[in-house]
């Protein structure tokens, strides 16, 4: 009986000895299997809220972005229902959170350009009506360093005499209703390089000729140089005209009519 204990204390210990030397499980669940996931699923939820992966939001990205100060995401969430928000974060980046809009009119999608430190999983969590957060990703590689580097407009005098100004383009989408473009003039720093503050658009609103809300967007840091946003919009709610307002984090704000 004495040796039976110690063969098995001794199998208890080599045991132990393996397993903290073995590798740490990768999160479960995760598809992405981004060893940041479990720090996210901490910081951008609520701890009782219910999380959980959905193929049905859809987050498309270049598997390998060049410029890593420019990187096209389009998140399409319109094969869910009664969506409330959008959130759309990157694991690795130094300031995750990117950009959260609200389709209060529009089709639940948006089409942005990011800055990535480094390679990275992309992120959309979509909260539906019954409070639940869906998650869609994909991972993008890129050489980094976008979130650290100066933007190129911050050393030109132009873009004071430009900053707010609104390019916009309108066309027909085949599925019906329409396709809006908007550019914004802004130079859209971190605050990572160094000696240049935080300066990025904050708030961006559209409304219909008649004032009323189709899409609401906040954005953080990370979004690219002179932003382009993308969205449709449904047929009932397609208008003759748009408005366009904002601000950014230093209380500048943007008002413009798209026109036709």
């Amino acid at each position: 009986m004495k040796m039976f204990r110690t063969l098995a204390a001794l199998a208890m210990l080599l045991a132990g000895n393996l397993a903290l030397g073995a590798p740490k499980a990768k999160p479960a669940g995760d598809p992405l299997d981004s060893p940041r996931w479990t720090d996210m699923r901490k910081e951008m939820f609520p701890a009782k809220a219910r999380v959980v992966f959905d193929d049905r939001v859809k987050v498309t990205a270049p598997l390998t972005a060049e410029n890593p100060m420019n990187v096209p995401v389009s998140v399409d969430a319109s094969a869910l229902t009664d969506v409330r928000e959008v959130l759309v974060f990157a694991d690795f980046n130094p300031i995750v959170r990117i950009v959260r809009f609200e389709p209060q009119g529009a089709h639940p999608g948006l089409g942005f350009r990011i800055k990535l430190q480094q390679s990275t999983p992309v992120r959309a969590a979509v909260r539906t009506g019954d409070g639940t957060w869906r998650i869609g990703g994909t991972w993008v590689n890129t050489t980094g360093g976008g979130c650290t580097l100066p933007s190129a407009g911050s050393s030109s005098p132009e873009w004071q005499k430009r900053l707010g100004e609104v390019s916009s383009r309108v066309w027909e989408r085949k599925e019906g209703g329409e396709r809006i473009r908007l550019r914004v003039i802004h130079p859209i720093d971190t605050g990572l390089a160094p000696g240049i503050p935080a300066f990025f658009l904050q708030e961006l609103n559209l409304a219909d000729q008649t004032g009323r809300p189709l899409m609401h967007v906040e954005g953080y840091e990370p979004l690219a140089e002179n932003p382009v946003f993308t969205l449709d919009i449904p047929a009932e709610r397609a208008s003759a005209a748009y408005r366009v307002s904002g601000r950014d984090n230093n209380g500048n704000t943007l008002s413009a009519e798209v026109d036709k």
